[in-house]
């Protein structure tokens, strides 16, 4: 991917108590529906898109969410992506962000009040002529139905959503049958689906602030201090804050041999200069994933590497391909109206080669 949105910006979004009447009736939608996606590094194409979906370029579409739909949200909302494959057959990385604009402005990065990333996911390696050749991704964003439902952002502020899967067709071309001389590279769809929990406390006030979105973390070009791999955002809070929590995507990357995608690195992350989390990513068996990469690859090999070889099947691997990539959710409890600060460091990365990077997106919001 070749973009990223980075915000240092003292800026809170915060509404009133709502006085939403919450709908009790499941309610499902579906604002992308096989919408397909052509080479990433191709021209962009000029071919029919779904009625209110818009082509950004060939790996990228948007559509503003109906209000109509955001009145029907409930307190729980699952967010299900689905990937069917077309001519890409390598492993590659989607996402899902949520832009908020000024009432009744069309899309436009540079008016966009602020955005945040809501999901985050690998595709597999998929061979189309070879079953499955269907992923399916399921997430559980209550706090982003707090956001989506709310009365009075809905009067302010228009949301669009983002879906982004860049792909190539140039090794499909070659090796899957039936791809020759095409460029589609995968096809996707998002719904939506929402239910009461009667259990679940309403929120009094929301209270919302962006941090860091799909940037490019790395010790070369990416980084605070060169030689280093640590990105730092000073943040305002307008209000004091109650129960709060950090929402952190993070993923590594670098393909090369010794790259950052096959080497499990410790993170470190601090609000106000105090660790809130520290972990490495991965650390899982990739083999529930097996039968989804359908095309011969360089990770799965002929013999089932969850018997003989568990431990070093999850010592390697900082994801999966076909997995989704987890939202880390960190209780920050009270935090006080002023400066705050939001800290991420890898200290023991290495980006070999000068490549790769950790895809880092974060926000705060409170429950």
């Amino acid at each position: 991917m070749k973009y990223f949105y980075l915000f240092f910006v003292t800026f809170i979004l915060t509404s009133c108590k709502t006085t939403k009447n919450i709908n009790k009736v499941p309610y499902k939608f579906s604002p992308f529906q096989e919408v397909v996606f052509y080479d990433g590094y191709g021209k962009t194409v000029n071919k029919p898109t779904q009625e209110g979906v818009k082509r950004i370029n060939n790996s990228k579409y948007v559509t503003k969410l109906n209000i109509a739909d955001l009145e029907k949200l409930s307190n729980r909302l699952q967010l299900e992506i689905k990937v069917n494959a077309a001519c890409d057959n390598y492993d590659r990385i989607g996402d899902v962000t949520l832009f908020i604009f000024p009432k009744n402005e069309d899309f436009n990065t540079n008016k966009s009040i602020k955005n945040i990333e809501i999901a985050r996911f690998i595709t597999p390696f998929m061979d189309k002529n070879v079953a499955p050749n269907l992923t399916s991704y399921k997430y559980d964003l209550d706090n982003v139905s707090d956001l989506l439902s709310n009365t009075n952002m809905n009067k302010k502020y228009d949301f669009w959503l983002q879906f982004n899967l860049f792909g190539v067709p140039y090794a499909a071309q070659k090796q899957i049958k039936g791809c020759k001389g095409r460029i589609d590279t995968f096809i996707g769809s998002l719904q939506f689906s929402s239910t009461y929990d009667a259990t679940k406390n309403e929120i009094k006030k929301l209270q919302f602030k962006p941090l860091i979105t799909s940037f490019h973390l790395n010790n070369y070009n990416g980084t605070d201090v060169v030689g280093k791999t640590i990105k730092k955002i000073d943040f305002i809070l307008d209000e004091n804050m109650k129960n709060a929590k950090l929402y952190l995507i993070t993923s590594n990357h670098g393909a090369n041999r010794g790259g950052e995608e096959y080497i499990r690195r410790n993170h470190i992350i601090s609000i106000d200069n105090k660790v809130v989390l520290e972990y490495k990513p991965g650390g899982k068996s990739c083999e529930p994933f097996r039968k989804l990469n359908t095309q011969k690859n360089g990770i799965y090999g002929k013999e089932i590497s969850s018997t003989g070889k568990k431990k070093e099947w999850k010592s390697w691997n900082n994801w999966c391909p076909g997995d989704k990539v987890p939202i880390r959710v960190i209780e920050l409890g009270s935090l006080k109206k002023g400066k705050h600060s939001f800290k991420i460091n890898v200290p023991e990365a290495e980006f070999k080669d000068k490549q790769g990077y950790v895809l880092v997106s974060a926000y705060i919001q409170n429950e």
